[in-house]
């Protein structure tokens, strides 16, 4: 494997990040997992910007600007032989670099910036689900950015795969549902498509934008809620969302298998013309 590594490409195993890098002792530092199907990377620049803003939040100054990371990101599909891969997946990390020890911001940093590029599965057909312990800290600033601090994330992963399941549902520290372990979450009530809103937690998903500017085309009526998990039981469907799987339907929640919403499918479609649509634009 090739990575692009703070300006060039470097095989892995020979790539060096600083120990006293903050990202590494600290998760003081944000990431972007994006799509690439044949050389075209899907939102590129709603994940740059995402990325931006994040970093602004944050403090840290982005060591080249989005341009330039586009091509490194095109180069390093190059340098991987995924330029004409069906699907490729994209990992872009920065943290704020080495720094002494301690909490305190150092007041020169160096951030570093990594990309790593490899194949990507397809999606699955369906996903299940259970609600996991680990909370989303609504009322952390970090809730709205996607840091690299994923813990809580990784913890309710293994919940899930412990008991027999594909994915973790995490509620906020009020009881409302937020997202799962690494995919905005949408579900199905009275007609109508609900997602958790921004208060709960909830990480703005490039995929999310999507699906909400879409619905309102096929006649589907959103709305961005708190919705408690005692509601769960009576949803008429789910389906969860990220930038590697698209819109995928969740099949079961704990004990109570979920039916095929059928706007569901709609949905997905209308979201796979998005993306080819923007492979011939692009």
């Amino acid at each position: 494997m090739i990575l692009w590594l703070n300006g060039e490409l470097v095989p892995a195993s020979q790539a060096r990040i600083d120990p006293a890098d903050r990202g590494f002792l600290l998760g003081d530092g944000l990431f972007e997992t994006m799509l690439a199907r044949r050389g075209r990377i899907a939102f590129l620049d709603a994940h740059l910007l995402r990325l931006a803003r994040g970093a602004k939040a944050i403090g840290v100054a982005l060591p080249l600007d989005p341009a330039r990371i586009a091509t490194a990101c095109v180069k390093l599909l190059e340098a991987n032989g995924l330029a004409d891969a069906p699907r490729a997946a994209l990992r872009l990390t920065l943290t704020r670099g080495a720094a002494p020890r301690g909490l305190a911001l150092p007041p020169d940093p160096a951030p570093t910036l990594m990309i790593a590029a490899a194949s990507a599965a397809p999606p699955p057909a369906g996903l299940t689900a259970i609600v996991a312990t680990p909370r989303r800290n609504n009322r952390s600033p970090s809730a709205q950015v996607k840091a690299i601090a994923y813990l809580d994330n990784v913890l309710a992963k293994e919940e899930a795969r412990a008991r027999g399941a594909g994915e973790a549902l995490m509620l906020d520290n009020d009881g409302n549902l937020a997202c799962a372990s690494a995919a905005n979450i949408f579900i199905w009530e009275n007609g109508r498509l609900l997602t958790p809103s921004a208060d709960c937690g909830v990480l703005p998903g490039i995929v999310r934008a999507a699906i909400l500017e879409l619905a309102p085309g096929l006649g589907i009526e959103t709305l961005e809620d708190r919705i408690a998990a005692a509601r769960l039981p009576e949803i008429e469907g789910a389906f969860l969302t990220n930038s590697l799987i698209g819109a995928v339907p969740l099949t079961r929640i704990g004990e109570r298998t979920l039916p095929a919403h059928p706007l569901t499918a709609r949905l997905a479609a209308a979201y796979e013309l998005l993306l080819d649509s923007a492979d011939r634009n692009g």
